[in-house]
């Protein structure tokens, strides 16, 4: 039985990609590096942003990539006054597997703060008893942040779950034998989340609660 779902954010649960690609493409002209195209930008989101840098702009340096950071980062805070959608039932969900007892996390590619941000922003601060972020462990698709949520809520690799829309997260949660749920509306291919043999493929939020209710029926039988 599982005890602690962990979640990805952007493209699992909020529907962030045009701003995160606005930014990205923004910040680069703005220093006058090559511009990445909305495609590119889509296919790195959930990494951290070094790791992103060095996919978009091959052979970037150290200090161009930490520039693009510090500018993409100030671009997407200056949006912060346009609201980023939730996708549909995600907050009805999420409170719905909080009221049945199961501990919710994120693990991100965002930086700490910017975690912090948008929960408080989207009001569901409560539902998590954690997160984490891709500034304080390493990026996605290395596990260790995994293995930081398992210590931090003591909880066994086999009653947690990662659930989200990229392969690095699928990629992540393989690493650690730990199960994977891939929802199909975010930003890579399913012929590419099957590959990461997820125990379920889910095309909307809320079947992801639909899921575990089966799962807790079967195993009740």
């Amino acid at each position: 039985m599982f005890k602690l779902l962990i979640f990805d954010w952007d493209g699992t649960i909020m529907d962030s990609s045009a701003r995160i690609v606005s930014s990205m493409q923004t910040a680069a002209k703005g220093l006058e590096l090559s511009v990445p195209s909305s495609s590119a930008i889509e296919n790195i989101i959930g990494l951290s942003l070094a790791e992103a840098n060095k996919i978009l702009i091959p052979g970037i340096s150290a200090e161009d990539s930490q520039r693009l950071t510090d500018s993409y980062s100030e671009q997407y805070r200056s949006l912060d006054n346009t609201a980023t959608p939730l996708y549909q039932e995600v907050r009805e969900t999420l409170t719905s597997l909080q009221a049945k007892g199961y501990l919710l996390a994120v693990a991100t590619g965002k930086s700490r703060q910017g975690v912090k941000r948008v929960l408080e922003q989207t009001k569901l601060s409560a539902l998590f008893s954690l997160y984490r972020g891709a500034d304080e462990t390493k990026s996605k698709p290395d596990p260790l942040m995994l293995a930081e949520i398992l210590q931090q809520t003591k909880v066994n690799v086999a009653q947690a779950i990662m659930i989200g829309d990229t392969s690095y997260d699928l990629e992540m949660a393989q690493n650690i034998e730990m199960a994977s749920i891939a929802v199909s509306y975010g930003m890579h291919s399913v012929e590419l989340l099957k590959s990461f043999n997820p125990v379920a493929v889910v095309d909307e939020f809320k079947q992801i609660e639909s899921w575990l209710d089966s799962q807790m029926e079967s195993e009740s039988e």
